[in-house]
């Protein structure tokens, strides 16, 4: 899939559940991407181009225990074909904070450390702890996934927490900074 105008993109990843489309619509301020009550409704790349600059590529879930091995296939070949995107910028992986990563989250740093891919992790769901048990579990996740203090950003699509801190990130990996 070629993408015109060429600019640079950033890909979303993350368990089926995690809140992806949340975060996507609160990251541009709008409804772009359809939530769902329901896991793994995401089946297909969907591309976004934001503020005619760069493009979020929201890919589906990984982890759905109703999805099959055609399914499963399929989603490793198009994870395999969005990471050697020659103008993929890096990866916002999506992991909830009130979980230990899973072995799908492990399989998936692999292939992120692997392809040697720019990641920040946005921890979600960042609204559904305390304060204290937020930093504590920011702490955890951040040494467990052996990431520094400036990939790792806590969020809440609910409340709008670290939106605009992941959006400063974004816009730093796009523009080549980070």
């Amino acid at each position: 899939m070629v993408l015109d105008p060429p600019l640079p993109e950033v890909a979303f990843i993350g368990r089926s559940n995690v809140g992806k489309s949340s975060l996507l619509n609160a990251l541009v301020g709008r409804r772009i991407a359809k939530t769902s009550g329901t896991p793994g409704k995401t089946r297909a790349l969907n591309v976004f181009l934001i503020d005619g600059s760069y493009y979020f590529l929201d890919l589906p879930g990984y982890g759905y225990a109703r999805a099959g091995k055609v399914q499963r296939a399929a989603f490793r070949g198009l994870l395999k074909h969005a990471l050697r995107r020659e103008r993929l910028r890096g990866v916002v992986w999506l992991l909830d904070i009130r979980h230990p990563p899973s072995a799908d989250d492990r399989a998936m740093q692999e292939v992120l450390v692997e392809g040697e891919t720019h990641v920040l992790a946005a921890l979600t769901k960042g609204d559904k702890l305390s304060t204290g048990q937020r930093r504590a579990r920011e702490g955890e996740l951040r040494e467990e996934l052996e990431l520094p203090e400036d990939q790792v950003v806590v969020t809440s699509a609910k409340t709008g927490d670290g939106i605009a801190e992941l959006k400063e990130a974004i816009e730093g990996l796009v523009g080549g900074v980070a």
